[in-house]
């Protein structure tokens, strides 16, 4: 298909006919989009020849790398035999049986229940319905109310978006809905201005508190939140932080729950962002790195105490078509147990992870317009500042981080501006050759930004 248009065709039809997501259409449509036609490894190639370095593993998901050749395989076998089937009418089929086996062994212990979705946002979306059914079954039906976190990020549906604190995306729709608040996020740099990361970290857990108090903890269902930001902009809280959110979780009888979608299969170095925390929540969501995005699937991870309580509640209204969809959980089932046989989640935790945060931070701690540089295995972030001396933010928060990740964009390496956090999460797959060419081709680019910033005095 590749060769049967030119890519001013394919950006003419694009044009046309495709409507892409959290997309200014009209500026794309007369920019033109680019064209991604194949992939191998860390790397992509577009519709001109370029070779791109993919610092984002696609959209933090493409654990696995590129240009696998067992999961197609898997892909097709699956189809041949079921193509698909429903898990709805008492009904199941191996795939999904044999994926199940295979999470609760990567799991945590006490997380032997998973339920099937096809994305992190729709996982987001049937949390929400758990953890209401869960208190409807305690007999506590007056236990509805979610607490989130500004600047977190859960999703695009109407219960994600409004769990997650983007407030341009709940400008848009009439959101939060009901039922959902949010406290600050624990961002260190910014409002702990004179504190210790531990003394931060107990401050912005003690948010929590006063969220549960105001509320009422009689009518608070579960506190949600990243274990690392991403989206928000690789937001890591102090070590203190979620050890205090869960003690006061528990102390007040409310769920905790981690989203996972990002942090999840590895990204940490361990197989679930809360491990690397030190904290054990009630419910997580994944998706991403479950499939390495070779598959639209996702899955929520209940412990046994919520899974017996929801099944003691009868039928549990909700789920999807492609619950649990055969092929999907064929080739996650190949993926996880690629990430854990091949021992690549270990090799982040032991080798490249390390390798790259003291890159990372050797690399980008001397220029004079960054600061706060941060980073857990591979995921790492940087934020862009007027002042470092005084730690200014620059006016008109995100707009330089555009103007920095069109110069990464521009010379072949994908990174991504949240607001003036410049974030990086590559495939887990990347060699350390690999994170010295991403690290030098970042550091030119910064040189080329901190140029620009002074010829249009903006520093």
């Amino acid at each position: 298909m590749k060769h049967q248009r030119s890519t001013a065709q394919w950006r003419e039809m694009d044009a046309a006919h495709h409507l892409h997501p959290f997309t200014d259409t009209a500026s794309l449509n007369e920019q033109g989009v680019r064209m991604i036609t194949h992939a191998d490894g860390i790397y992509l190639w577009d519709s001109e020849g370029n070779k791109i370095l993919d610092g984002m593993a696609g959209l933090w998901c493409v654990n696995i790398g590129y240009g696998r050749k067992d999961l197609p395989e898997v892909a097709k076998r699956q189809m041949e035999e079921l193509a698909y089937y429903n898990t709805f009418f008492k009904t199941s089929h191996p795939a999904v049986v044999e994926l199940s086996h295979l999470l609760a062994e990567v799991a945590p212990k006490g997380f032997d229940h998973v339920f099937y979705t096809n994305s992190g946002s729709e996982s987001v979306d049937t949390m929400i319905r758990m953890v209401r059914r869960y208190w409807d079954v305690k007999g506590k039906p007056e236990k509805k109310t979610l607490i989130g976190r500004w600047n977190g990020y859960h999703g695009s549906t109407i219960g994600g978006a409004s769990l997650g604190g983007m407030s341009y995306m709940h400008e848009q729709g009439d959101l939060p809905i009901p039922g959902i608040v949010h406290v600050q996020q624990p961002w260190h740099y910014k409002y702990g201005k004179g504190m210790s990361a531990d003394e931060f970290g107990k401050l912005a857990a003690s948010w929590v508190e006063d969220k549960i108090l105001e509320v009422g903890a009689d009518k608070v269902a579960a506190f949600v939140g990243e274990p690392i930001q991403g989206a928000g902009g690789v937001i890591i809280p102090p070590a203190t932080y979620w050890p205090e959110v869960e003690r006061i979780c528990r102390k007040y009888d409310i769920l905790l729950v981690a989203d996972e979608v990002i942090c999840g299969f590895g990204r940490t170095g361990h197989w679930f962002g809360h491990q690397q925390f030190g904290f054990t929540p009630d419910i997580f969501t994944t998706a991403k790195g479950l499939s390495s995005g070779y598959m639209p699937i996702g899955a929520v991870f209940v412990n046994n105490e919520v899974a017996a309580t929801l099944a003691a509640g009868g039928d549990f209204n909700h789920g999807f078509t492609y619950s649990g969809h055969p092929v999907a959980a064929a080739v996650a089932h190949a993926n996880v147990k690629a990430l854990r046989d091949e021992g690549i989640v270990a090799a982040v935790h032991e080798d490249t992870g390390p390798y790259m945060q003291k890159r990372w931070r050797e690399a980008f701690s001397r220029f004079e317009h960054v600061d706060d540089v941060r980073g857990v295995g591979l995921i790492q972030a940087f934020t862009l500042v007027k002042d470092k001396a005084s730690q200014t933010l620059f006016d008109n928060w995100g707009e330089i981080g555009l103007m920095c990740r069109d110069i990464f964009f521009k010379h072949g390496l994908i990174m991504r501006a949240c607001g003036d956090h410049i974030v990086s999460a590559p495939p887990l797959i990347i060699s350390k050759d690999q994170i010295d060419e991403l690290i030098a081709t970042a550091v030119k680019c910064m040189e080329i930004f901190e140029q620009q910033l002074k010829e249009r005095g903006l520093a």
